[in-house]
């Protein structure tokens, strides 16, 4: 027990957020009648804020730096979803070659605030407040103030559900295969990590814990996966938020890239003098973020089925407060992939629990701006009692 204690302890940070998203689960599960967990509605709430879990991902990694925020996140949404309509529509290109073409224009746009930011030195707020203006500004140019309905593509990317192979009439059997295999294979690389540890002679958990943490795991993947099948069966864009999961999952805790982006936050000028290039770091943060920008603003376009002059307002604001929610310092430097998901999930949880309620969207917006205040707060306060011992 004093274990866990001092484990709980140590973490903190990570937990007290989880704590929370499963406490507000709880809670709009018993006012809404049983409604907000309903397999559907489960469903509905990850397609429906898929963009935004996107966004936040790119937007840890700037944060983490050093508390750099990308505010035209959301305009280069825009700005890919209208490349979208100009490929695919109005040139008549493949749908494929329009979104690999949207997408390197989401990456361009990042290098291009990267540049100014990295090695012109001007700062990140000032360089994403005229990104925000100017890829605004070009979406309007291209779509000409109108909105274009988009190939049926799109709308299978941000809303489709894979086939089920076995044509089972209660259950989506291929969602509950995948997850099996997708738990087995967790299974398999976790003891691989654990192994290579032992091995190095790393600090390990106790076996009890590792035990107990892989249960969990496993068990939280299958009833997940059960819980889709239940409803229309597994979304193409939950499958592209796993991998992204994963992927950043493993280049910000596994590789000398990842340990830069955190030497950086905690110390800019040390890491400099260590020998990490931060300028470069810094300039393929903001081109990363382009990268999901473009990402989500694909998906965004399909789940609107067009391209629209006003698609991304607001985008940003909803991934900075993921991220802040999810545990990341203000100034950098700590902060998870896991924990930016998490506090997502709490912001689309709210929206969609409030909204079943028939709260107004004044006082949703009041709750929100609260929560994230709220989360900052925790965040000032812990680092103090730190600092005090």
């Amino acid at each position: 027990m004093e274990n866990i204690k001092k484990i709980i302890k140590q973490n903190m940070r990570q937990y007290a957020m989880l704590v929370a998203l499963l406490t507000i689960m709880l809670f709009f599960q018993i006012v809404s009648g049983g409604i907000l967990l309903r397999p559907i509605n489960v469903q509905r709430i990850i397609m429906q804020n898929s963009y935004v879990l996107i966004l936040a991902i790119g937007m840890l990694l700037c944060i983490l730096t050093g508390g750099n925020i990308d505010l035209s996140v959301g305009s280069v949404v825009a700005f890919v979803s209208a490349t979208s309509a100009l490929f695919s529509v109005v040139l008549g290109l493949p749908v494929l070659v329009s979104i690999g073409l949207s997408i390197i224009c989401g990456v361009l746009a990042g290098m291009w605030q990267g540049f100014w930011i990295s090695y012109i030195k001007i700062p990140s707020f000032i360089v994403t407040l005229g990104g925000m203006l100017v890829f605004r500004g070009i979406n309007n140019l291209i779509l000409e103030g109108q909105t274009i309905a988009l190939p049926d593509l799109y709308v299978t990317i941000a809303s489709g559900t894979i086939p089920d192979f076995f044509n089972n009439g209660t259950l989506h059997l291929t969602t509950l295969l995948i997850g099996i295999m997708a738990s087995l294979f967790y299974l398999f690389f976790k003891r691989l990590d654990r192994r290579s540890k032992i091995k190095n002679n790393f600090h390990v958990s106790s076996y009890k814990a590792y035990l107990f943490e892989i249960i969990s795991i496993f068990s939280i993947i299958n009833l997940f996966m059960f819980w889709l099948s239940l409803a229309e069966g597994l979304p193409y864009v939950v499958i592209l938020l796993i991998a992204l999961i994963s992927i950043y999952s493993f280049i910000t805790k596994k590789t000398v890239y990842g340990r830069h982006i955190y030497a950086m936050g905690g110390n800019s000028r040390t890491a400099e003098l260590s020998g990490v290039k931060t300028k470069k770091i810094l300039f393929a943060v903001y081109a990363n973020m382009g990268l999901m920008a473009a990402v989500a603003g694909i998906v965004f376009a399909g789940r609107l089925n067009s391209s629209s002059p006003v698609a991304g307002v607001g985008f940003e604001l909803d991934a900075i407060a993921a991220c802040f929610i999810g545990g990341a310092s203000a100034t950098g430097g700590v902060g998870t992939v896991i924990g930016a998901i998490i506090g997502g999930l709490i912001m689309g949880i709210l929206n969609n629990g409030m909204s079943i309620m028939g709260i107004n969207i004044f006082w949703q917006s009041i709750v929100k701006g609260l929560v994230l205040l709220f989360a900052v707060a925790f965040d000032v306060y812990s680092k103090s009692k730190s600092k005090s011992k």
